[in-house]
């Protein structure tokens, strides 16, 4: 039975339903207005999905009498969950449906001490029944020793060296070493945070977190905080925009939000755009006020989507606007943004003549605050990549919104600023790998590389799951989607897509999801909406399927032979263990696409190197070991080329653990001959 105080929250909640860095990175032209829908916003109540599932539209105060009533249940909240009597729930952030279920994102402290990668989500009935619990770590929060072996010294000295091997000039640390709990990988483990700040080698300012083991010395982990991502606009023609009565670039109806102009700096806040009357620049990148221009509209419209589309009220949800700062630096090709700062940040391009004030650009940016207030996806390994496809994602949910006749909605990124030179975007969601660099399918390797291109397999998602596979011409550009398993995946519509991810985001991701978490979570999020056996639910699943995360739903690929061991093998701390089956009644040679299915439950899957061996003994690498693969479980279909291997005959799945601490156990292994 929950606690009395505990069950205060079913009466608060019915009272407000009642009421109710882009390099590696609005609507309508005219008037972006920010409309006030009632419980849900009219396009998604509108759509297939279940009504109690969608969220309310809560305004800053009701928002923040979920979060004053989460705190003060706090301490029983923490009871139920079974948490230690050292741990202690930080309420941080709080979403609610139609249905009165709250969806309460905490942080954790241990001893007084925060605990980096220790947040969680609880959902939450009207009645007041937890419905579930989505941890960033399933690791136990408990017997660790709070008393440091280390110097802070030692620790502000390893991340200044990673700092300046980024190009920051510090030669100290911008405070000092904090300890924290460190549970984003494997066991809880007392360590410091340092923050160095500084600028890197492109201009873009450093705010690099480094996080050193308080016995050992050794980095365990780091990631940048900084994410990079009437007016005549450049970009999107003439334009109203929301300014203050004495002619400011102080947007009055979003919160306050205001465009300052840096004119080349690198530091501060800038100037506030201010003019003697309410005309700003004239459509070329000579005038200062037109990039100013540019960026107040994007983020007008940004924040109406937000809240119009997905009911949220600016970038926290508490109604607060974030700021612009235009013009910085010269000649600087990125824009970004800052968490610390709460603002967006755009540099004027390549011979200062293309500011990177785009709409897509500016949704990007202003999506890195949304996520940083929400899931807090690390900005590294798969975690990062996610994080950055998200702000792509909502770029071009953003652009479509908008609906600018100079500006068409596409699933391009950056196709305005020609960032390259030649005319052609930085990124594309149909095919992601078209940009060089980009990756198109997951991989096990894929957390390793930078964030800008690991966000290619979530962004074909989401192009998948909008538009559906193969050849199609939108808004006059020409797509042609492929799929990693070279089965078709039929679209759902964008704004189906968009509200399943969004909600992901707030009500089932954390700071450690990776891809295979981010598939779970969505097809969850689609069967809340849309029911367990709906069209929705497949598209998703498929949609993963086509960038290689999981399995199809009904079994094998049509017309394929499937082989499978599901009884469990335990696989022991630094120990190697094989899952075996036998292959038979398939003529001549394995494929040249076997498909291989691996399902490992394991508490830190960075540990394993898993390999798939032939029967004449030959090994096949799926998977490598990885310091930065820091989630649990290995849900995966390998794609293996095994035509010079005998099809018939034993098959087995190899799984070395290579690191101490962490276990698990091989669930099932699966080959599937098409």
């Amino acid at each position: 039975m929950r606690p009395t105080p505990r069950r205060r929250r079913a009466s608060a909640t019915g009272a407000l339903l009642a009421t109710a860095a882009l390099l590696a990175v609005g609507v309508q032209s005219g008037s972006a207005t920010a409309g006030t829908p009632a419980a849900a916003p009219k396009n998604q109540a509108a759509s297939a999905a279940d009504p109690g599932a969608l969220p309310v539209q809560l305004s800053p105060a009701e928002r923040a009498e979920l979060l004053r009533e989460a705190n003060a249940t706090k301490a029983a909240t923490a009871k139920e969950l079974g948490l230690t009597a050292q741990e202690k729930l930080v309420p941080r952030d709080v979403t609610l449906d139609r249905d009165g279920t709250t969806h309460t994102r905490y942080e954790r402290t241990y001893a007084g001490l925060p605990v980096l990668g220790g947040d969680l989500v609880v959902a939450e009935t009207k009645a007041g029944r937890t419905e579930s619990v989505v941890k960033a770590s399933p690791a136990a929060l408990k017997n660790v020793d709070t008393s440091a072996e280390l110097a802070p010294a030692a620790a502000e000295k390893q991340a200044v060296a990673a700092a300046r091997a980024e190009g920051s000039k510090k030669t100290t640390a911008d405070r000092a070493p904090r300890k924290v709990v460190w549970m984003a990988q494997g066991k809880p483990t007392l360590a410091y945070e340092t923050v160095v700040g500084g600028i890197q080698h492109d201009g873009t300012p450093n705010e690099l977190h480094v996080v050193t083991d308080a016995a050992t010395g050794k980095k365990l982990y780091e990631w940048q905080a900084i994410n990079e991502g009437t007016g005549n606009t450049q970009y999107s023609g003439q334009v109203t925009l929301g300014t203050a009565p004495s002619y400011t670039l102080t947007d009055t109806g979003r919160g306050n939000h205001k465009t300052y102009n840096l004119n080349r700096g690198t530091s501060g806040t800038g100037t506030l755009f201010t003019g003697a009357d309410d005309i700003w620049g004239d459509g070329t990148a000579a005038n200062a006020e037109t990039a100013g221009a540019d960026a107040h509209y994007g983020a007008a419209l940004t924040w109406d989507y937000y809240k119009n589309v997905q009911g949220r009220s600016g970038i926290k949800g508490d109604g607060v606007g974030a700021y612009s700062r235009v013009h910085y630096g010269n000649n600087y090709v990125n824009a970004f943004w800052s968490d610390s700062c709460f603002c967006m940040t755009y540099g004027d391009g390549s011979g200062n003549s293309k500011p990177l004030t785009s709409i897509d650009v500016a949704a990007h940016e202003m999506t890195h605050g949304v996520t940083a207030a929400t899931a807090k996806l690390v900005y590294s390994g798969e975690s990062g990549g996610l994080n950055e496809a998200t702000s792509d994602i909502f770029a071009a949910a953003v652009e479509f919104y908008a609906n600018n006749a100079q500006d068409k909605g596409d699933y391009l990124v950056g196709e305005k600023i020609d960032i390259n030179g030649d005319g052609t975007p930085l990124r594309y969601m149909d095919k992601p790998s078209k940009d060089g660099a980009s990756k198109d399918s997951w991989y096990s390797g894929l957390g390793g590389i930078d964030v800008h291109y690991s966000s290619g397999p979530a962004n074909h998602w989401y192009y998948l799951l909008s538009e559906g596979s193969g050849a199609k011409t939108i808004n006059g550009v020409n797509y042609d989607s492929p799929t990693s398993d070279g089965l078709p995946v039929t679209g759902i519509g964008r704004d189906k897509a968009s509200l399943i991810w969004f909600k992901a985001l707030t009500t089932k991701f954390n700071s450690t999801t990776n891809y295979a978490a981010a598939r779970t979570g969505t097809i969850a999020v689609a069967t809340e909406l849309y029911g367990a056996s709906s069209p929705e639910v497949k598209s998703v699943t498929d949609a993963w399927a086509g960038i290689n995360v999981g399995a199809r739903p009904g079994g094998p690929d049509p017309g394929g032979k499937s082989f499978e061991n599901t009884a469990d093998v335990t696989i022991p701390d630094l120990g190697t263990v094989t899952s075996s089956v036998t292959v038979s009644g398939i003529t001549g040679n394995a494929p040249a696409a076997l498909k291989v299915g691996v399902d490992i439950v394991h508490t830190w899957r960075g540990d394993l190197v898993i390999d798939l061996v032939a029967p004449d003994g030959t090994a096949y690498r799926l998977k490598n070991s990885s310091g930065s693969d820091s989630a649990d479980n290995v849900v995966e279909t390998y794609t293996v080329n095994a035509s010079s291997e005998v099809a018939n005959g034993t098959w087995k799945l190899k799984v070395q653990d290579v690191a101490r601490y962490d276990t698990g156990y091989i669930n099932s292994f699966k080959l599937t001959f098409p």
